[in-house]
């Protein structure tokens, strides 16, 4: 039986947090910044976690973490 491998793509975005769910960054806090507002980039600084409802999938993508 072959081994099972880690979508490689998604090992970059997401990790287990203490309670086993998945954690990921915000999107849109890469570039361009000038025009966003200080709030809007304040409240995009949080790692947050996955939805409830794609826990599922992103734990398929990565069996071994």
């Amino acid at each position: 039986m072959p081994k099972i491998k880690t979508n490689r793509g998604a090992a970059k975005r997401f990790s287990r947090n203490g309670s086993g769910k998945f954690k990921h960054r915000q999107s849109h806090r890469s570039h361009i910044l000038t025009k966003k507002s200080t709030k809007r980039k304040r409240q995009l600084r949080d790692i947050i976690a996955v939805h409830d409802n794609d826990q599922k999938a992103v734990a398929q993508l990565l069996p071994n973490s």
